[in-house]
């Protein structure tokens, strides 16, 4: 168990990415519900995150998606963002949202739209270079919904020879991750349809490629704790996508429906070394708020985040090491649960505190007046969300 100030001076290191598509309007497949007050462009999207850092000062990145962060300059994009505070993280490629990708993008049959989807990969690598991001995010929706729509295993070979012109692509200093996901829009097969999927394929493709979690993208009952602790021992644990779910890809605040899963997977992250700066961990939230206020939302998922962090490191290690060796099932159990049963919120605030920031986050939030502010100002246009 770490001592309270080299707890806090971890948690004081901890850095969470936030999406940009967080703060645009976005929801269930069912409805997206409109909010007064939500950004019209980039610029405003970075505004809005820009108060996520303020408040919990743990958030200095943001995650963009192309096309949906589309800007004719770049470069006056990224230094918006230093101007706010902030550095542009992951560029999110989106292969799945066109007519031509009805079939799939890199794995379809068409070779004229694969080369469409491949442009796109490689576009966003030039977004990289014009903006600093040092990490692309590649997540493709391709599959079939029939039994001999495609050829399965020709559809890998597609995946990979697109997978492996982008990383040729990739300069010094940059890299890719892969993500994966059960199910969705695909329902027969999907081509990445797991952590061992994408494993391969980044083991194959070199150090510069590793794998994204996204905790919502599993089947129910899945171990995520394993698939962490498996790729941090194999390195290629590249990036996580926080968020909650309770029955499929549902995007909920992260931590808000099983924050004992959160606590579990982030333990393994602090025990595998994934905690640490030479790990090229990221830790990024991928959420939809569809009903509740956005920047309040994303502040309480920071919030939830930390938390769970702040209880990874109060576990005994050499307690759980000795119960372990030792056989003691129960024993180890209660090491665990004593961190997890921790009140650190106490702890939080006071670091809060020592950084010169409110305590309470999401109270001096509201407390500002930004919410009034934007909802006054952001009148007219078109508000920002999936598509745009």
């Amino acid at each position: 168990m770490g001592d309270r100030s080299t707890v806090k001076a971890r948690l004081a290191a901890l850095q969470i990415e936030l999406p940009s598509w967080a703060f645009g309007n976005s929801g269930t497949r069912f409805r997206v519900f409109p909010q007064p007050g939500v950004p019209r462009d980039p610029f405003e999207k970075l505004a809005d995150a820009a108060q996520v850092h303020r408040y919990t000062g743990a958030a200095p990145t943001v995650s963009l998606h192309i096309p949906w962060d589309r800007v004719e300059d770049y470069g006056k994009l990224a230094d918006h963002a230093a101007s706010l505070g902030l550095r542009i993280g992951m560029i999110n490629s989106n292969t799945f949202q066109d007519e031509d990708y009805k079939l799939g993008s890199v794995c379809h049959p068409d070779p004229k739209v694969r080369r469409k989807a491949l442009r796109h990969l490689l576009d966003c690598v030039d977004v990289m270079d014009a903006t600093g991001s040092s990490a692309l995010k590649l997540w493709f929706a391709d599959g079939t919904n029939y039994p001999g729509q495609d050829d399965i295993a020709a559809r890998q070979d597609r995946l990979f020879e697109a997978l492996t012109a982008v990383y040729e692509r990739l300069g010094d200093g940059q890299r890719m991750v892969l993500e994966y996901k059960l199910f969705e829009p695909a329902f027969y097969h999907t081509d990445v349809p797991d952590w061992g999927t994408a494993y391969a394929h980044t083991l194959k493709l070199g150090e510069k490629a590793s794998v994204v979690v996204d905790t919502g993208h599993h089947a129910p009952g899945t171990n995520i704790e394993f698939i962490v602790a498996f790729l941090l021992r194999e390195r290629k644990l590249g990036a996580f996508d926080l968020n909650s779910r309770f029955y499929a890809d549902d995007d909920l605040m992260a931590g808000a429906a099983d924050p004992f899963q959160l606590f579990r997977i982030v333990h393994e992250v602090a025990r595998g070394g994934g905690l640490e700066p030479d790990a090229n961990v990221a830790f990024m939230l991928d959420q939809c708020h569809n009903i509740e206020e956005k920047i309040p939302a994303v502040i309480r998922s920071v919030m939830n985040v930390q938390e769970a962090v702040a209880k990874a490191l109060l576990v005994d290690v050499d307690a759980l090491q000795t119960a372990q060796q030792a056989g003691d099932v129960l024993g180890a159990y209660e090491v665990l649960m004593d961190a997890y049963d921790t009140d650190v919120r106490p702890l939080l605030a006071e670091l809060r505190e020592e950084q010169g920031l409110d305590p309470a986050p999401v109270a001096a939030y509201r407390a500002s007046g930004w919410r009034e502010q934007i909802v006054e100002q952001r009148v007219g246009g078109t508000q920002a969300g999936w598509g745009a």
